[in-house]
């Protein structure tokens, strides 16, 4: 397994954001994290990519305990994100903040299967973006400021960054909010063929269609605490998921 996680806990204050939580995730697989605002998804999610440091319980990763690791050691481990808020640099072109997030690249081979990586050189690393960004449908937009793209575009071009640092897993924090009904679809094909190659995909996303269409397990988090984890037909006919998050029992999911 490559990721593990065994009895997270994060507290602010007196309270539990996240509370002796359990998950786990493989090679080419989509875990999906959903539950209410508030529920704690966020929290665990940067408390695996070490924004946070947890207050209890392990992160496991490729069999080592990353818990106390900074975040720059977990990306060079191959650990890579994107965030509920758009984080460009606006100011630079939209192949240079690709660029950007080739610092901290881990050799792993998962990227490698979409894409056969060319030189170990700037010229390289230039050829390389810009793979990436054909692979987002921003590659004839390269040398345009990232502020100049739409919403949806930026959000892709945040994945595009995060996949130039060569990760084994990719953590996505609503990717598809402020997307349309087209871009939403771009997404889902996207994180398919992404988990097709191998990648390992951990995806906080309230787009329901999105996270049926896309993913092997789903964990629901409530107050804090994983109410239930299971298929998406398990999770969806779970009396207790819908009451706390996708609708009282009688209504259509």
């Amino acid at each position: 397994m490559l990721l593990e996680i065994r009895r997270l806990t994060k507290r602010f204050g007196g309270v539990e954001a996240v509370a002796d939580v359990d998950l786990s995730a493989e090679s080419g697989s989509v875990l999906s994290l959903i539950g209410p605002n508030g529920a704690g998804k966020t929290t665990l999610v940067n408390c695996i990519a070490g924004q946070f440091l947890a207050d209890g319980g392990v992160v496991g990763f490729r069999g080592e305990d990353i818990t106390r690791l900074p975040p720059h050691e977990r990306a060079k481990r191959g650990i890579a994100r994107t965030f509920q808020g758009v984080r460009l640099f606006k100011g630079l072109s939209v192949l240079d903040n690709v660029l950007i997030g080739r610092h901290s690249r881990t050799r792993s081979d998962v990227v490698a299967r979409i894409i056969p990586f060319g030189r170990a050189d700037g010229a390289g690393d230039r050829d390389k973006a810009g793979e990436l960004l054909h692979l987002v449908d921003l590659d004839s937009r390269h040398s345009e400021l990232a502020g100049e793209l739409s919403y949806g575009e930026q959000r892709r071009l945040e994945i595009a960054r995060a996949l130039a640092a060569e990760p084994s897993l990719l953590l996505l924090d609503e990717p598809a909010a402020g997307l349309n009904a087209a871009e939403s679809a771009r997404l889902r094909e996207l994180v398919r063929a992404l988990a097709g190659a191998g990648l390992a995909i951990v995806l906080i996303e309230h787009d329901v269609r999105l996270v049926m269409g896309v993913s092997e397990r789903i964990a629901v988090l409530n107050f804090g605490r994983k109410i239930a984890e299971g298929t998406p037909r398990e999770v969806q006919a779970d009396p207790g998921v819908r009451e706390a998050y996708l609708g009282v029992e009688d209504e259509a999911v």
